[in-house]
C-alpha cells in the first residue's frame, strides 16, 4: 500500500471562486476543521496578494499544529519573504512557488525564453530554500507544457532544492490517459525524481478533474492537491471528498493510503458549503443530499433487502447521521456542552454562555432541534467578531398586505452607539427591508446577490440568507439565520455590512 499525501487548497485555489469573501475567523475555522478531517497540507492562502491575506495565513500557521501549512508565492524574492514573515510560526512551515512552462504562457504571459523561465525558476527555489525546509515547485499549465523542457526544468529546480514538483492541469484541459502520461514520461526521464515527490494538481473544465487525479496517482504521484466540494476558479478543482472515498471503496483498483478521516467529510463539506455561499448542489458525489437518496421503486425495494444493491458508499462512512432529535427544551448545560465538543467545536466560556442562549431560545420556537441547526448557531458564534464596532439590529417591524405597499420599520444601534431608526417602503416585504436597512446605514452599499435555502427540513425549518454586496467599495458576502425568513435577511445584510469594519480591525492591528 503507498501512503498519498492529501494537498488542501480550499482556503487559497478554493477561496478564488468567484464571489467568495471569508474573513480571517472564518478561514481559521475551516483549518481547523481541515486538521480534524486529516490532511497533510493545506494551502492557507496567497500572503503576497493583499494584508488581510497575509494576517489570515500567519493567523492559521499559529494554529494549525497537526498539518503542515503552506503559503502561495510568486517566483520573486519579495513573495517569498512575505511568505515567510506569514508561516514562520508554523509547525512545519512550507513553500509553494510557482512559474509558467507552457509555449503559450511563457510567450504571451511571461515574455520569456524557456531559458530565462529556467534560471528564474532555479534562483527562487533556491532563495527559498534558503528558509523553508520543504518547497513545492509548480510547473504552470504542465498539461499543455513540452514534455522534454519539463524533464530539463524539473531536473533543475530538484537540484536547486526542490523537494515537491507538482505537474498542475491548470485550465482543465487534459485527459486521465494524457496526465497519467505526462507523471510517467516525468518519473521514467528526470534523473534525480527520486529526491522530490511528485504532486498533481487538477481543474474541471471539462468535468475531468478526479479523474485526472486517480491517473495521476496510478503513476507514481503521491500527493494530490484539491478542495472540499471542488470549489475553485472557473469550473472548480478536484474535490478531495470524492478522490478520498473512490481511494477507499475501490481499493481493489487503488491500493492506496491516505491520513483522511472520512466520517468527517460532511461536516467539512456543510462548514465550507456555509461559509462560502457556495450551495453543494444536490446530484454532488458522496455530499449531496441525493447521494444515498432513492426514489424508484426498483432501487427503495433492492436497498429495503440489501443496502449493497444500490448504496456502494455507506452513509455513515462520510459522516451523514439521521437528524433525530438529539437534545430539547429540558436539555441542561452540561448535555449541550457534551453535545458540542463532540461535533468538534471548541467555545470560550463567553461563547458557550451565548450559544446555550440561542439554543434555548430555538427550541421555544422549534419542536425538533437537529445538528444541523446547531451547526448553523455554533457556526455563526464562532465566527463572530468581538471587540469590533458594527452595527446591530435592535428590532424590526413590516407591514404587508396584497392591496398596499410594503413597509419596513427598523431600529438599529451604529458603530458609535447611537440608536437610529427609520421607515421605508418596497416592492416586496425583503426590498422594503432593505431599503429601511441602507437608509440607516451611513456606508456606501451596492447589493449584487440574495440567496435564501432552508436548513434542515419541515416548516418550523431554520430560514439561511446569503448576500453579497459591496460596501464602500471593498466587496464582501454575509450570511443570517433565523427562524423568520425577514429576520434572517436582515441578519444577513448587517453581518456583510459588519465584515468591512472586522477587516478594517485586523488590518489596522497588524501595521
Amino acid at each position: 500500500m503507498v501512503h498519498v499525501n492529501i494537498f488542501d487548497t480550499t482556503l487559497r485555489d478554493g477561496e478564488q471562486s468567484p464571489g467568495v469573501n471569508l474573513n480571517q475567523l472564518e478561514k481559521v475555522e475551516i483549518a481547523r476543521q481541515l486538521e480534524r478531517f486529516g490532511v497533510d497540507i493545506m494551502e492557507a492562502g496567497f500572503p503576497a496578494s493583499s494584508q488581510g491575506d497575509f494576517e489570515a495565513v500567519r493567523a492559521i500557521a499559529r494554529t494549525i499544529k497537526n498539518s503542515s501549512v503552506t503559503g502561495l508565492a510568486r517566483a520573486t524574492k519579495s513573495d517569498i519573504d512575505i511568505a515567510w514573515d506569514a508561516l514562520k510560526d508554523a509547525a512545519e512551515p512550507r513553500l509553494h512557488v510557482f512559474l509558467a512552462t507552457s509555449p503559450i504562457h511563457m510567450h504571451y504571459k511571461l515574455m520569456k525564453t524557456p531559458e530565462e523561465v529556467t534560471q528564474i525558476a532555479v534562483d527562487m527555489v533556491s532563495y527559498a530554500k534558503k528558509r523553508f525546509q520543504h518547497v513545492e515547485w509548480s510547473a504552470e499549465d504542465a498539461s499543455r507544457s513540452d514534455l522534454d523542457f519539463l524533464v530539463q526544468i524539473i531536473t533543475k529546480v530538484i537540484d536547486a532544492g526542490a523537494t515537491v514538483i507538482n505537474l498542475p492541469d491548470t485550465v482543465g484541459y487534459t485527459t486521465p490517459e494524457e496526465y497519467g502520461r505526462m507523471f510517467r514520461y516525468v518519473r521514467e526521464n528526470v534523473p534525480n525524481i527520486h529526491k522530490a515527490a511528485l504532486s498533481c494538481h487538477c481543474h474541471d473544465d471539462l468535468g475531468m478533474a478526479v479523474a485526472n487525479s486517480l491517473a495521476a496517482i496510478e503513476n507514481g504521484v503521491t500527493q494530490v492537491e484539491g478542495t472540499i466540494n471542488g470549489i475553485g476558479e472557473r469550473a472548480g478543482n478536484a474535490s478531495l471528498e470524492e478522490i478520498a472515498v473512490a481511494l477507499n471503496i475501490r481499493k481493489d483498483k487503488y491500493p492506496y493510503t491516505t491520513n483522511l478521516v472520512l466520517k468527517e467529510i460532511k461536516r467539512t463539506s456543510d462548514l465550507v458549503s456555509r461559509f462560502t455561499g457556495m450551495k453543494v448542489p444536490p446530484n454532488k458525489a458522496v455530499v449531496g443530499k441525493n447521494a444515498f437518496a432513492h426514489e424508484s421503486g426498483i432501487h427503495q425495494d433492492g436497498v429495503l433487502k440489501n443496502t449493497l444493491t444500490y448504496e456502494i458508499i455507506t452513509p455513515e462512512l462520510v459522516g451523514v447521521n439521521s437528524n433525530d432529535l438529539v437534545l430539547g427544551k429540558h436539555s441542561g448545560r452540561h448535555a449541550f456542552k457534551d453535545k458540542i465538543e463532540q461535533m468538534g467545536f471548541e467555545l470560550s466560556s463567553e461563547k458557550l454562555n451565548e450559544a446555550f442562549q440561542s439554543f434555548k431560545q430555538l427550541t421555544d420556537r422549534k419542536k425538533e432541534v437537529t445538528d444541523e441547526d446547531l451547526f448553523t448557531i455554533l457556526f455563526d458564534i464562532q465566527t463572530a467578531a468581538v471587540d469590533v464596532k458594527k452595527y446591530e439590529l435592535v428590532a424590526f417591524q413590516v407591514q404587508y398586505a396584497s392591496a398596499n405597499l410594503p413597509t419596513a420599520t427598523v431600529a438599529l444601534t451604529t458603530p458609535e452607539g447611537l440608536r437610529v431608526e427609520t421607515a421605508r417602503t418596497g416592492s416586496g416585504s425583503v426590498e422594503a427591508l432593505y431599503n429601511t436597512l441602507e437608509a440607516l446605514i451611513k456606508e456606501e452599499i451596492d447589493l449584487t446577490d440574495f440567496n435564501l435555502s432552508s436548513v434542515g427540513r419541515g416548516h418550523d425549518a431554520l430560514a439561511e440568507v446569503h448576500v453579497k454586496m459591496t460596501v464602500n467599495g471593498t466587496n464582501v458576502s454575509g450570511r443570517g439565520s433565523a427562524q423568520d425568513v425577514l429576520e434572517a435577511s436582515a441578519k444577513a445584510f448587517i453581518n456583510a455590512v459588519n465584515r468591512v469594519f472586522f477587516t478594517q480591525k485586523v488590518l489596522v492591528k497588524s501595521l
